[in-house]
Order: structure tokens, then C-alpha cells, then sequence
């Protein structure tokens, strides 16, 4: 309910949760956002904005029921398509599947030095290079300037518009205990940061980036592992690295050499009234100008359109 109310506070899409009862109990639930806008047109997302999503249910009769009704309700809103951004495979619903993304998951554990060496001899060898580099890491309750600066000119980077800032507040007061934000400084300055979840026992780092000019000491490095270790040692016992397009793509490049287990996410999407599904990721030739321009746009310049331009995709 978190997610549901910062979405349709910030970014203004509907809510269509549905619900499946008998005699009196829940047995399954739906979380649908409608968006609209111009290059979307018209669509069902579970969720938007989120890695994952899709349907939560105690049994194959309820998925059966959720089908129908989804697809109903997706002929009466007139969308384009439904898209389900589904965890686990026993969320599908039979729809056509989104061979996109992959999410990289490791167990962690209180040992410091058994996490270290569960880490591939490279990326070890740069984990190992960033504990000498004198780095602090900074923990907070609210999404800080260094971390809101980190982050959009990393956006830039990758010609990606960035949030507003009433989207990091809504998350940080709706999910309060949470989710927290941790910057790594050196010398009091910002150089990397993570808006990170914590649900049961799993750590979720979700936005992340760091400063180009620190990447010699390997401040992305030294920043997960620290989470790693710290909230082993608070009793967490799952990482989830998060969603990366497969192969080529540079957070790809990045999570695969931790030597966590990837998993392929099963998304599923129903077209309606489209005849081919969307590719609005940064791979479609079409935005290959506009990406481009986007990365010259001064930081001021970006961090001001990007709030509208990050609606059109969710």
C-alpha cells in the first residue's frame, strides 16, 4: 500500500487493484496501476517504476480468475496492453512472456570475510582496493542532496530523465523503517549513494549511482559490500541486487561479476489493442538522437524536464 499511494500521489496514475475473496477472505490480490499519457497512450501496469510486481495468490483457480478479469478489464479501459512485472514463475498467468531482465540474488551472512571471498578474485581485488580508500558511509532517513545530486547526474550519464524529488519524499515517508538512504563521502563529500528497501529478511538496493571522478577508487564497490555486511550483521540474510536488461547493458556488466545467482524475471504482457509489444528502453534505434542530446543537456536542464519526461515511460 506504500508503493500504491506514492505512485498515485506523484505521478497521478489510477489505481485498479483487484481482489479475489471467498466466503469473507482474501485470496489473492492484483496491484494495477492505469497510466495514460502520449507515448504510453493507455496501459495496465503492475507496478510502474517497480522491479517487480504481478499477482499474489493462494491457489491456480484464483490465477484463472485473475486472468479473466484482468483481461476484461483491460477491453473495457480500452489500454494498449497489460503488462505484469512477475517475481517468481508461480505468478504467471499465461500471457506472453518479456524475455528482458534478469535479478541477481546472493545469501549474506554475519562473516565478513566468507562474504569477501564468496566475491569473484576481480571484483574482490576492487572490494579490497575500496576498504583502504578511506571511505565513511553515512546513514539517513530522508533522500539527501548528495544523494539526489549523485544520482540525477548519473541519470544524465546514462541519457535517462531523472525523478522528481517528491518521488524520493513520498518513498522515504511512506515506507519509513523501511528504507534508508546511505552515502559514501570522503573528506565530507558525496561520491556514491543508495536509496535502499528492507523487507523480512532481504536488503534491496533499488537507486544507486556514484560520482565518475571517484570511480578510480571504486566507491560503487566499497558501497554494496558495505551494505552487504552491515545488514548481515543486522540479521538480514538476503541481497537482491535488483533488475538489469541482460547482457550488454553497463548495470549488467556491473552485478553479473559478484558472483550472484541470476535469475531471468518472468515478465508477462497481454497486447489489447496493440499489435507488437513496446520497447521504450534505451536499446530502440528510435531514441538513439534523443538519448544523445540528453546526455549534453547541462545537469540544471535535466534535472528540471526530467520529472515531466519520466511520467512517459514507467
Amino acid at each position: 500500500m506504500a508503493w500504491k499511494k506514492t505512485i498515485s500521489e506523484v505521478f497521478g496514475y489510477i489505481p485498479k487493484y483487484l481482489v479475489a475473496e471467498q466466503s469473507g477472505r482474501i485470496r489473492g490480490v492484483l496491484p494495477l496501476f492505469l497510466v495514460k499519457n502520449l507515448l504510453v497512450k493507455k496501459a495496465l501496469i503492475s507496478s510502474p517504476f517497480a522491479v517487480y510486481g504481478g499477482v499474489l495468490s493462494d491457489g491456480p483457480e484464483v490465477h484463472k480468475a485473475f486472468r479473466d478479469a484482468l483481461e476484461q478489464l483491460g477491453r473495457s479501459l480500452g489500454v494498449q496492453y497489460i503488462e505484469l512485472r512477475n517475481q517468481y514463475p508461480e505468478q504467471r498467468l499465461g500471457f506472453a512472456p518479456i524475455q528482458t531482465y534478469v535479478s541477481f540474488v546472493q545469501s549474506i551472512g554475519p562473516d565478513e570475510a566468507g562474504l569477501l571471498e564468496a566475491i569473484p578474485r576481480k571484483t574482490r581485488a576492487m572490494v579490497r582496493k575500496s576498504l583502504n580508500a578511506g571511505f565513511v558511509t553515512r546513514r539517513l532517513e530522508t533522500a539527501s542532496p548528495g544523494f539526489l545530486d549523485v544520482y540525477a547526474r548519473s541519470l544524465r550519464r546514462l541519457g535517462t530523465p531523472c525523478f522528481p524529488l517528491h518521488y524520493f519524499d513520498q518513498l522515504m515517508h511512506n515506507f519509513k523503517g523501511s528504507v534508508d538512504v546511505r552515502e559514501v563521502t570522503s573528506d565530507g563529500s558525496v561520491g556514491a549513494a543508495v536509496l535502499t528497501f528492507y523487507f523480512r529478511d532481504q536488503v534491496m538496493p533499488y537507486y544507486g549511482a556514484s560520482h565518475p571522478s571517484w570511480n578510480a577508487r571504486a566507491p560503487n564497490n566499497f558501497m554494496y559490500f558495505d551494505l552487504m555486511r552491515s545488514t548481515a550483521k543486522e540479521g538480514y540474510r538476503i541481497f537482491d541486487f535488483g533488475r538489469s536488461k541482460k547482457h550488454g547493458s553497463t548495470s549488467y556488466d556491473f552485478k553479473s561479476h559478484w558472483g550472484m545467482t541470476e535469475r531471468e524475471l518472468p515478465y508477462e504482457i497481454l497486447l489489447v489493442k496493440r499489435k507488437e509489444a513496446p520497447n521504450f528502453t534505451p536499446n530502440n534505434r528510435a531514441y538513439e538522437w534523443p538519448l544523445a542530446i540528453w546526455r549534453r543537456l547541462p545537469l540544471p536542464v535535466t534535472k528540471f524536464l526530467g520529472p515531466f519526461f519520466i511520467r512517459l515511460v514507467p
